[in-house]
């Protein structure tokens, strides 16, 4: 919902952030992989109890996902690497996130609750996946209610009011679940149309043998009118 709605236009807003940073000589792979490193603190201080810290953390997280994208393109050469470095990141810091998440109720909250965070990976990154097999196919899987940022924000306001954390994560599952099947809905629609049929070329047939059929079939008239037979 967020990408689709004011990501555009956020990245628009940080094109002269983006050729700042890239004249100090950082590259975008440099922000990518620091907000993989906020996530790793944000991990750790999770797990370890200190929740505000973490949403500190959490909230550093977020900005190279935004920023990275217009040191990129400020630097002229958005490339392949750098968005299969970019995607790699995001899983991962996904999973140190919500690893963080299921070590801290694990420690405090002893039951099966433990598994919330668990499931609520899963689920995102099942709906990441189907974006990303959507695009390889030529399909649009974008959109959904319960994208990266939307789960960002809702971890963010669960760690900040501790007391909610638990209900949090139900509603991010849940929410989560109605994004895989809208995205599944939306491309299985797309597959389901039927594709305009190419037009196959007509091959004619060389005109040395139109001529030497045409001949073939004079012959066999002179033929019978001499009263011979062709052989």
């Amino acid at each position: 919902m967020f990408d689709g709605r004011w990501r555009s236009n956020i990245e628009k807003g940080l094109k002269p952030l983006g050729a700042k940073i890239r004249r100090t000589g950082l590259k975008a792979d440099h922000i990518t992989a620091l907000g993989v490193v906020f996530a790793v603190g944000a991990a750790v201080a999770i797990g370890a109890g200190a929740l505000r810290v973490g949403l500190l953390l959490l909230i550093l997280t977020g900005l190279p996902d935004l920023i990275d994208g217009a040191v990129a393109k400020a630097g002229g050469n958005p490339s392949q690497r750098g968005a299969f470095l970019d995607s790699v990141a995001d899983r991962l810091t996904d999973a140190l996130l919500f690893g963080g998440v299921a070590y801290y109720l694990a420690v405090n909250e002893p039951g099966p609750v433990a598994i919330l965070p668990v499931a609520v990976m899963v689920s995102a990154f099942l709906v990441s996946y189907q974006r990303a097999k959507a695009d390889a196919l030529g399909y649009d899987a974008r959109g959904g209610i319960m994208e990266r940022a939307e789960r960002f924000i809702l971890l963010g306001f669960g760690l900040l009011f501790d007391q909610l954390l638990i209900p949090v994560l139900w509603v991010m599952l849940a929410l989560s679940v109605v994004t895989a099947v809208q995205r599944f809905v939306k491309v299985w629609r797309q597959a389901s149309e039927p594709k305009p049929v190419k037009a196959q070329p007509t091959r004619r047939r060389p005109r040395r043998a139109a001529q030497s059929t045409t001949q073939r079939w004079r012959t066999r008239a002179r033929d019978r009118q001499s009263g011979r037979r062709s052989p």
